[in-house]
């Protein structure tokens, strides 16, 4: 739990309990937005091929997941946090000049 708290910069073991949970929150609910959005878009599992609807769901929850993170962070009181960690994530995948 030590190692946890140094590597994400908190104090209080609350804080790790708050932002796991955020996360698990986060998950759950950008997987189960992917289903109606895919379904509003005209993709649905029983008549489309499973590539394109798997393909086609899970890029649907990387936008979602990410507004959800920083929205479920505010809501839980840890927006800095969650920011900080949004920001080093786009960074690695290539979206670093978005935040320059």
């Amino acid at each position: 739990m030590n190692k946890l708290k140094a590597r994400w910069g908190i104090d209080s073991n609350w804080q790790v309990f708050i932002i796991l949970i955020v996360f698990a929150i986060t998950g759950s609910t950008s997987a189960k937005l992917a289903v109606p959005l895919c379904n509003f878009l005209g993709i649905y599992e029983a008549s489309s091929h499973w590539a394109v609807y798997w393909s086609a769901r899970i890029f649907l929850i990387f936008p979602i997941y990410q507004v959800l993170l920083v929205s479920f962070g505010w809501i839980f009181g840890q927006f800095q946090f969650f920011w900080a960690f949004e920001k080093k994530m786009l960074s690695r995948i290539g979206f670093a000049k978005l935040f320059q």
